[in-house]
C-alpha cells in the first residue's frame, strides 16, 4: 500500500475515534442531565439502580472516552500496542453488548412484574419521610413524591401499598403527593365539631377520596420502555461505529507494520548517485 493509501486509514481511523470521543462527552451530559432532570429515578429500584438509563448512558460515555483515547494515541504515534489493545478493548466491548442485549430481549416479559416488586420493596423498606436527601442524591422519598406529583398517581399498584411501610407501620397514611391538588396541603377536618375539631394533613386523613386512585407502576413502566428503546438504538449505532472502527483498526495495524518494514529497507539500501553509476558503466 502506498503512502497516500496510508495515511487515508490513518486520518479515517483518526476522524472515527474523534467523533466517538464527542459521541462519549455527549453520552456523559445525557447521563448527568438525565441524573438531574429526573431526580434519580434509580434509587427507585434499589436492587438494580444500576440498570437505570442514566447510569447506562455515564458508564458507555466513560469506556467510550477511554477507548477513543487509545485510539487517537494508536493512530497518532503509529503503535501497534496501542491499536492491538484498542482492537481487544473493542472487542469485548462488542460481545458485553451483545450479551445484555440477548438477555434483555429473553426476559423482556417479566419486566412489569420485576418493576412492580422492585417498586414495593422500596417503598416498603426505604422510604423515610424525613430524609430529603439532596439534589444530586436525592432519597426514596423525594423520588416517590416527584413521580407521584407528575403522573398524577399513588403507590405502586394502588393507594394501599403505602399501608406496609415501616416509617409509619399500622398506618393508613399516604405521602403528601398522593393527594389530588384540592387537598394537596391543605389540613382537613376528620372528627369532632366547633372548638373540637380534629385537623390532620391530607395524607393522613386516612379517606381515599382524596388520593389519586391509580398507581404508578403502569406509568413508570411505560418510562421505563421509553428509555430502553432509546437505549437499544443509540447502541445499534455504537454498534455499527465499533464494527467500523475494528476494521479501520486492523488495516491500520497492518499498514504500520509494511511501512515500517519499507521504511527499514530503505534505510539500509545504497544511495547510488544516477551519475556516478554513468560513469562507471562508460568505464
Amino acid at each position: 500500500m502506498g503512502n497516500a493509501g496510508y495515511t487515508c486509514i490513518r486520518r479515517t481511523f483518526c476522524w472515527l475515534n474523534i467523533i466517538l470521543w464527542l459521541c462519549s462527552c455527549a453520552f456523559l451530559g445525557a447521563g448527568l442531565w438525565l441524573r438531574l432532570s429526573y431526580e434519580g429515578y434509580a434509587t427507585l429500584l434499589p436492587q438494580h439502580a444500576a440498570l437505570s438509563a442514566d447510569t447506562i448512558f455515564m458508564c458507555i460515555g466513560g469506556i467510550g472516552f477511554v477507548v477513543s483515547f487509545f485510539g487517537c494515541c494508536g493512530a497518532w504515534a503509529q503503535s501497534r500496542c496501542l491499536l492491538v489493545l484498542y482492537f481487544m478493548l473493542i472487542v469485548m466491548l462488542f460481545m458485553s453488548e451483545f450479551l445484555v442485549g440477548s438477555i434483555a430481549f429473553l426476559f423482556r416479559g417479566g419486566l412489569g412484574r420485576t418493576l412492580a416488586n422492585e417498586l414495593r420493596f422500596g417503598i416498603e423498606r426505604h422510604y423515610n419521610a424525613s430524609d430529603r436527601g439532596s439534589l444530586v442524591a436525592p432519597s426514596v422519598a423525594a423520588i416517590w413524591d416527584s413521580v407521584q406529583q407528575s403522573f398524577e398517581c399513588c403507590g405502586v399498584s394502588s393507594y394501599e401499598d403505602w399501608y406496609d411501610v415501616q416509617s409509619w407501620s399500622g398506618k393508613r397514611w399516604v405521602p403528601e403527593s398522593c393527594c389530588k391538588p384540592l387537598y394537596d396541603q391543605r389540613q382537613i377536618i376528620t372528627e369532632g365539631s366547633g372548638d373540637g375539631l380534629l385537623r390532620v394533613d391530607c395524607g393522613r386523613s386516612e379517606n381515599p377520596t382524596l388520593w389519586w386512585d391509580k398507581g404508578c407502576a403502569h406509568s413508570l413502566q411505560s418510562w421505563f420502555n421509553g428509555q430502553l428503546n432509546v437505549v437499544g438504538a443509540v447502541g445499534l449505532g455504537i454498534a455499527f461505529v465499533q464494527l467500523f472502527g475494528l476494521i479501520t483498526s486492523m488495516l491500520l495495524f497492518c499498514t504500520v507494520k509494511h511501512k515500517r518494514a519499507s521504511d527499514t529497507y530503505k534505510s539500509y539500501s545504497p544511495s547510488i548517485d544516477p551519475q556516478t553509476r554513468t560513469s562507471s558503466w562508460e568505464d
